[in-house]
């Protein structure tokens, strides 16, 4: 018999039909095909190349802080919208790394409990029924979904490899301009790897304002990037007149469980902001914030976490290359983003990038991520556990690599 709370449930996410849809989605399949390939393989371990989560734990002296705080019954409360000893430290970190200067920590930063829902909140604070959000895809769809169940429509710019990964904003027709509030950016980019550059933040600003649409630039893998030195969209001007940006401690500190975020940048933003999280939360553990200063204190923690996956990421390309695959090396992140295969030459076919990854997981044992929004592409993630006794090791690195190499290498792709 079936309850009556079967037909409670808000629309946003089923209504009556909650939990009877019989879509599986794309990382439950890969769940699914990972528990098959060990069946099959129980001899063989399983290289997980998909995982988008730090392999590391977070840096000794911030466990250190984090425990030491927490024994400190003055730091046992609520901390509601934050505390000012993060606020203030926020505005010096931004200068040190991105070059930003002129932050007022009083009224233009304020805490998340991770920038997933600072994502969340900020949709909350803008779109109501009618209105628009614009964007990116592939990419991450927090924003998406809340722009949806607040009633809001959402506008795909698709990000193809020809233009180096970044929307292009001229080709947004009229009417959707009209409508729109939120743009959302995600530089450097997952999956694709992108980073933006100073001239596509200008013209973005630019686009903002003549448009009186506000940009939300979601920084969680910023200081991850290569080839260059990171680049905030605060350092361009303008940008602060437009939009926020928001920072995770995640990815830069390999804090993933922690859930530390900030939000920085216009001020307007920031207090709608606050007014919706007064709401909805009242503010992260006082020691990680204390955990989270020491962090922003030590960016050198970050640079030999990014130095890690450059060489990670640089001797995957060198492999793949060898095997054929055309892969480049990423802006920013930790994955790479590489063209999937139509095929074997022994005979195998790959409609998508989903039904080669599907192949690799249960052919070859190696997890990848498909992304088939914009043409057929896999995320292979340099994040993978490589330790030996207890301590990262780059000859254990080395071995995976190997091994992969010697996986697929019995195999010629057609592309």
């Amino acid at each position: 018999m079936e309850s009556y709370i079967q037909n409670l449930f808000a629309d946003r996410i089923g209504g009556n039909n909650f939990g009877k849809e019989d879509v599986i989605y794309k990382f439950e399949k890969i769940k699914r095909a990972k528990n098959e390939a060990k069946k099959k393989y129980p001899n063989i371990e399983l290289i997980d190349m998909g995982v988008g989560e730090p392999d590391e734990m977070a840096d000794a002296k911030v466990v250190e802080t984090l425990y030491e705080e927490a024994k400190k019954p003055e730091n046992r409360g609520y901390s509601d919208n934050g505390t000012q000893a993060l606020k203030d430290e926020i505005p010096i970190y931004m200068e040190k790394v991105f070059g930003v200067k002129g932050i007022n920590p009083e009224t233009e930063v304020i805490h998340s409990i991770g920038s997933k829902p600072a994502l969340a909140y900020i949709t909350s604070v803008f779109i109501n029924p009618g209105d628009i959000t614009l964007m990116t895809t592939p990419g991450y769809p927090v924003t998406a979904t809340h722009t949806k169940w607040y009633g809001g429509e959402v506008y795909n710019l698709e990000l193809k490899e020809e233009n180096g990964f970044l929307p292009d904003l001229k080709s947004i027709p009229d009417d959707i301009k009209q409508k729109a509030k939120i743009l959302y950016l995600n530089y450097p980019n997952n999956p694709t790897g992108a980073q933006a550059t100073v001239e596509f933040y200008k013209e973005a600003i630019e686009f903002a304002k003549e448009n009186n649409i506000l940009i939300v630039q979601d920084a969680a893998y910023a200081a991850l990037t290569y080839g260059e030195k990171p680049l905030s969209f605060l350092s361009v001007e303008g940008a602060k007149d437009v939009g926020v940006e928001i920072h995770s401690f995640s990815k830069a500190y390999n804090m993933t469980g922690w859930r530390l975020a900030f939000v920085v940048g216009n001020e307007l933003i920031v207090r709608g902001f606050a007014a919706v999280k007064d709401n909805y939360d009242s503010g992260q553990f006082i020691p990680i914030q204390k955990a989270g200063i020491y962090c922003l204190r030590h960016p050198e923690i970050t640079e030999a976490t990014r130095a890690k996956y450059e060489r990670r990421l640089q001797k995957m390309v060198n492999m793949l290359k060898e095997l054929g695959f055309n892969a480049q090396m990423p802006g920013g992140t930790f994955y790479l983003y590489v063209k999937a295969p139509i095929g074997t030459k022994d005979g195998a076919k790959f409609a998508n990038a989903e039904e080669f990854s599907q192949y690799l997981i249960k052919e070859k044992l190696i997890s990848t991520v498909p992304w088939d929004d914009v043409g057929n592409y896999i995320r292979m993630a340099a994040c993978f556990s490589a330790f030996e006794d207890g301590k990262l090791s780059e000859k254990k690195e080395d071995e995976i690599l190997n091994e992969v190499k010697r996986r697929l290498s019995d195999v010629e792709f057609v592309f």
